[in-house]
């Protein structure tokens, strides 16, 4: 009977956020809007950066990773969350699902150990300044970017490897797009090993990299509070305010979907739906704003070029 119960389909269904029709035209709205916004926030980022020789450093170039993964990251999951909020038919392959759990779940371990290099590199910037150029040398760079890169398309493998290999009761997913905790609650199979992996891979990763970005941040903080004019620690302050902000936002979402158990948690699925938006669409769309706002060189740069194209 339990064999019978099991699905072999190869096509699952998406059941959405809401069945109510004007609810449905409204998240596709608000999905197009923070899609759109987070397009062009951060490929504009990138533009700017490659278009003014002076903001060619390390930390911009980690600013440019971190832009690159967040248009990738919502290019993996808006598409499928539009499609499916207005489309009659939810359905979505077992490769296309495959495809999108491995990229979205790569990028996001990906964002996540960036944000902990970005720290470490305002780190060095503020409590290292006469040894900046040395500690974040090119090399040092190259492989403090290629780390998480390769980390995040790692262990995401793995997980979804582990995912696909366990029987599923039904084909209905309970979310707008394939994630590896609606799949685990789906199972109708032992899914210890899944979780165990899941909480490894999430505990290392995500609390290493929070751990790293907050003893960073103390650092910072405590070198800001050593500067006697309070103009200097305004500065100090306002360049770090926009990094921690988006931390903050990130970590707490995703580390609280991820550390907890997924069989049997008695967490609403309301929640499971609405936490993923924040550091899956939000937080893509509100990086480049949060680390240009209060950038003289970037705000310099794009008033220049506008001038510019005015001129001519």
């Amino acid at each position: 009977m339990d064999q019978l119960n099991q699905t072999t389909s190869h096509t699952f269904i998406l059941l959405g956020l809401s069945t109510v029709l004007h609810l449905k035209v409204m998240f596709f709205l608000l999905f197009l809007i923070i899609y759109f916004m987070t397009i062009s926030g951060n490929f504009l980022l990138i533009v700017i950066v490659r278009m003014n020789p002076t903001l060619h450093s390390p930390m911009y170039f980690f600013l440019t990773n971190l832009s690159i993964i967040d248009i990738c990251f919502s290019s993996s999951i808006a598409p499928v969350i539009l499609r499916n909020t207005l489309a009659k038919d939810r359905s979505i392959s077992l490769l296309g699902c495959a495809t999108q759990m491995y990229f979205s779940l790569a990028l996001g371990y990906t964002e996540c150990l960036i944000l902990a290099v970005m720290a470490y590199d305002r780190f060095a910037a503020i409590c290292r300044p006469l040894h900046y150029n040395t500690i974040m040398n090119k090399t040092v760079c190259f492989y403090m970017a290629a780390v998480p890169w390769s980390a995040g398309f790692i262990n995401s493998l793995v997980q979804v490897t582990l995912t696909f290999q366990l029987p599923f009761c039904t084909c209905h997913i309970n979310h707008y797009f394939c994630e590896v905790p609606a799949f685990i609650r789906m199972s109708c199979g032992d899914t210890f090993l899944n979780e165990l992996s899941l909480f490894i891979a999430a505990g290392i990763i995500g609390m290493c990299s929070f751990l790293l970005t907050l003893t960073s941040y103390l650092h910072i903080i405590s070198k800001i509070l050593k500067i006697i004019s309070s103009q200097g620690r305004q500065k100090s302050f306002s360049t770090c305010a926009s990094h921690l902000t988006a931390v903050t936002l990130y970590y707490g979402t995703s580390l609280f979907i991820y550390l907890r158990p997924q069989k049997h948690t008695n967490v609403s699925n309301t929640t499971d739906k609405v936490l993923p938006i924040l550091y899956m669409t939000v937080t893509p769309m509100l990086n480049p704003f949060l680390y240009s706002i209060r950038n003289k060189d970037v705000n310099n740069t794009l008033i220049n070029q506008l001038k510019r194209k005015k001129c001519h």
